[in-house]
Order: structure tokens, then sequence, then C-alpha cells
């Protein structure tokens, strides 16, 4: 039998493109796919639980891993730190287990830094128009905020280089298909099965 390690895949794209909406989807159609608890020094809350909603860990322990190289990607928001701590999803892939990664565009080039070998999803909208269109619909933001959306989100979508894929989030069904069948595909890569297929010939008596 084949034993494959886990692959990490990142999800990422502007803001207001729809990541959260997509990875909610497709996590209610696909079981295997494990999502990536972060890690944060902001109090926990009332009903969450350590290693389930995230892991807590103090300022100073925080900073110490950041030192260690110990995160593929962090960041500092209100005054706490939020980041993926590189030993979790490292013990998670090892067991076999696909590790999915919903993130900003800024910290999504942090991982592809630090772990280069992970599967990266550029998730695009349509057009301009249609991500602004989707920005007003949420009813939170000032025009002005709206055109610096924008702004932000041209200049990362000219990012998209750096990614292995290319998902337009036109309908979230089809993105979601999309993705899918990047996971299929890239356990199929002869890459990650090679080696494997290898030791099994070794040990195999004909």
């Amino acid at each position: 039998m084949i034993e494959q390690k886990g692959i990490l895949f990142i999800l990422s794209g502007p803001s207001g493109v729809g990541k959260g909406t997509v990875r909610k989807a497709l996590f209610e159609k696909n079981t295997t796919l494990q999502y990536s608890i972060s890690m944060t020094t902001r109090s926990k809350r009332s009903g969450e639980q350590e290693g389930v909603d995230y892991f807590y860990r103090s300022k100073e322990e925080f900073e110490e891993m950041i030192k260690n190289n110990q995160l593929l990607e962090y960041a500092e928001y209100v005054n706490n730190y939020y980041g993926t701590p590189r030993q979790y999803v490292e013990e998670t892939l090892d067991q076999g287990n696909d590790v999915f990664l919903e993130i900003e565009v800024q910290g999504a080039l942090q991982v592809k830094e630090n772990f280069p070998e992970g599967v990266f999803i550029f998730l695009s909208p349509p057009n301009l128009e249609e991500l602004k269109n989707r920005i007003i619909s949420r009813g939170t933001e000032t025009e002005a905020l709206v055109m610096n959306r924008l702004r932000a989100a041209k200049d990362e979508i000219e990012l998209m280089d750096a990614y292995d894929y290319v998902v337009v989030n036109d309908y979230v069904d089809h993105a979601v298909e999309k993705v899918q069948a990047i996971v299929k595909s890239e356990h199929c890569k002869r890459e990650r099965v090679a080696s494997q297929y290898k030791k099994l010939l070794e040990v195999t008596q004909l």
C-alpha cells in the first residue's frame, strides 16, 4: 500500500474575494482536509478550546517562536499576534493528513518563503467591478475604505505569479470543484508517489 505524506494547501487572495465562503463550502464537501489551527496571544474567549479554536500562548512565548523560526507566518493585529505553528502543520502532514490554510496574500508569501513545498492557490475575483460590489454588499465599509481595498486588491492580484494555481471565484460551487480537482491532482503527481513506489518495490519479493 502506498502511504503518502499529507500536503499543505494554501488558499489566498484579496480581501472580499470570498476565501472564507469557499473554504466553508469546501469543508462541507471534503472531510479529508484538516483546517490549520492558528496560534494567538489573545485571551481565550468563553467556549473556546486549546488546540481546537487556537493554540493560546503568551506574548513572550510567541516572540520566542518568531525568533526560532517556529512559525510558517505571523502577523500582529490589535496588539495581539496570530500565526501558523510549523510543528503542528508538519506533524499533521507526517500523519498523512492534508492541511488547509486560508490566509491573506502577505501571509501566504511568508508561508511560501518558509514552506515552499506547499501548494499555493490564488482565489481571484472575476473582475475588479465584481470585487467592488462584493465589498460594498457587506455594508461595513465607507466609500474611501472600499477604494483602498480595491487598490490593495489590484496590487495583490499582480502577485499571483507566486502561486501554483489560480481559481476564479465566479460561483462558489465552481470554485470549490476546481479546488477539489487541484487536491486530487496533487496527490497523483509523479514526484509525490515515485519514491513510495520505489520503497514498495524494494520490499516486494517477486
